[in-house]
């Protein structure tokens, strides 16, 4: 969302346009007693773009915390790859669950 202000300038008339960030949402993934490390660590790496290193520790911390963000996006984003991750969770019979919350 923007907001305007004008300035009176020696030439005109100015607008200053004051941008503000969209809020930002984390994507937390919950451990379950079902969906396999393996998995975990696949869709952590197609969904959300993580690398092998980085998604096996994940899925290590999700497994042992009971959940774990692993990534923070605008709404949208975080919404479409929470979906998509449990979709593929169903596709292969896994009870995966990933909730969005603000930041």
């Amino acid at each position: 969302m923007a907001t305007k202000r004008q300035q009176q300038t020696g030439a005109g008339i100015r607008e200053r346009v004051k941008v503000k960030e969209p809020q930002q949402y984390q994507v937390v993934m919950h451990n379950d007693d079902f969906t396999t490390m393996d998995f975990v660590v696949d869709v952590l790496k197609s969904v959300f773009g993580k690398e092998p290193a980085e998604a096996m520790a994940l899925m290590l911390a999700i497994h042992h915390a009971g959940k774990a963000i692993v990534g923070v996006y605008s709404y949208d984003i975080a919404a479409s790859k929470a979906e998509k991750a449990m979709q593929l969770a169903r596709q292969e019979g896994f009870p995966l669950r990933c909730t969005i919350e603000p930041v």
